[in-house]
């Protein structure tokens, strides 16, 4: 089970990324490295969390990303926006690799395995099992 203080430490280190990612523009992105098509949507930390039924708690608001947590019926998780895909990508390698996040088009959900499923059912991405960098990750899509 996914604590709190696991998923604090995560927004703390999404700050963090934050200040150490590129600037390219809102429009690029690809998610577990490989391509999305381009007509899928950007969408907002606000967006997401209306998806699944949850009014967000901003906890890092910072123009690189912005990461908010949420609590529903369905459990509690973290949603992190990027402003691109070099911002995605430095937050994807520090993820906690113990940890499974839902991907999507420049978006990340940080929770348990058991909540991930539910959210995927109305936000779709791809469940990242393990560490995406290494060659065993299991994606499931």
């Amino acid at each position: 089970m996914t604590t709190f203080p696991r998923l604090a430490a995560l927004a703390l280190l999404a700050g963090l990324v934050a200040g150490c990612s590129s600037s390219a523009g809102w429009s690029e992105y690809a998610a577990a490295g490989k391509a999305q098509p381009a007509t899928a949507p950007i969408l907002t930390v606000e967006q997401l969390s209306a998806k699944v039924g949850c009014k967000p708690r901003i906890q890092v608001n910072a123009d690189e990303l912005r990461t908010a947590y949420c609590k529903t019926p369905d459990g509690e998780f973290f949603v992190t926006t990027f402003k691109n895909q070099a911002g995605k990508d430095a937050w994807m390698d520090a993820a906690p690799e113990y940890n499974p996040h839902l991907v999507g088009n420049l978006w990340t959900v940080l929770s348990s395995r058991k909540v991930l499923d539910l959210l995927k059912e109305r936000l779709g991405g791809d469940l990242h099992l393990t560490d995406h960098r290494t060659k065993k990750m299991q994606v499931v899509g």
